[in-house]
């Protein structure tokens, strides 16, 4: 296992797609400090901004112990291995991850998982806007793995999601959860702001709290007992059903709990 410490705290953005399994892969500490990045647009040594250190234990791959939340692209396009972050992260992590398992002990910036393919990404804080979304003007949205976020979630989250599992156990989630999506699952454990699936397609959101609105290009179509969430799990409800967004010819289901939702009684309930 490598272990990375910064050596100072970082005022410009650093670019640091060098801090991956697959890189570190094979190479022993001297070829891992020659290693390239940018610390806004001056080129450096990672041993310029980090102590690097080696240590016996087998996994993770890579420790992080600090902030980092001027570091960007920690696990970008990552496929093998495991990284553990001991402190708050910044923008792009595990963009386009393939595989392997990212942990962040922290709170995680903006894009945090854009347009991953498999892996799993566990957020123990806070994640910012665009969790698993792709970059604006592309809807190269996640396509598979699995994102876990303890805390609150910002806005545009799940944006374009082809696949895949984002599960939010925090008390809030910003606008726009899942605008676009088409395939794939997303799991709101308690509240979601307004716009909850607009312009979805496909898949499923289910929202176990508190929704501050339900669109109204969508309809209620049944009453559920409970959702199956994944292979694993399944959220216990009852939850109202809502089929759209019909403003898209979407066939995406909106899972709402009936019991921590009243206020939608008087106006769907007679539909059903």
């Amino acid at each position: 296992m490598i272990v990375l410490t910064p050596l100072r705290k970082f005022t410009f953005p650093v670019n640091a797609e060098c801090i991956n399994p697959d890189i570190f892969q094979g190479k022993d500490t001297s070829e891992i400090a020659n290693l390239t990045l940018f610390e806004g647009n001056k080129q450096k040594k990672l041993s310029d901004l980090f102590k690097i250190e080696e240590d016996n234990a087998a996994t993770p791959n890579i420790t992080i112990n600090g902030d980092v939340s001027e570091v960007r692209k920690i696990g970008a396009g990552m496929k093998n291995g495991e990284i553990v972050i001991n402190g708050n992260v910044g923008m792009h992590l595990g963009e386009k991850m393939a595989g392997g398992k990212i942990t962040v002990n922290g709170d995680v910036c903006q894009w945090a998982g854009a347009s991953m393919k498999k892996g799993l990404i566990e957020i123990h804080g806070n994640a910012g806007d665009y969790l698993g979304s792709p970059y604006r003007g592309s809807t190269e949205g996640m396509k598979g793995g699995k994102i876990v976020v303890d805390g609150d979630v910002g806005n545009d989250s799940g944006a374009y999601l082809h696949g895949g599992l984002i599960k939010i156990k925090g008390n809030n989630v910003g606008q726009f959860l899942g605008y676009h999506m088409s395939v794939g699952t997303i799991h709101v454990e308690k509240n979601a702001r307004s716009r909850v699936g607009a312009n979805m397609t496909g898949g499923k959101i289910i929202v176990s709290g508190v929704v501050e609105e339900v669109m109204p290009t969508f309809t209620v179509d049944s009453v559920k007992p409970k959702v199956k969430v994944d292979d694993t799990e399944s959220a216990v409800g009852p939850f109202y059903v809502f089929l759209g967004d019909l403003a898209e010819k979407g066939t995406g289901k909106l899972f709402v709990s009936k019991a921590n939702n009243p206020q939608l009684k008087m106006t769907y309930e007679k539909f059903l």
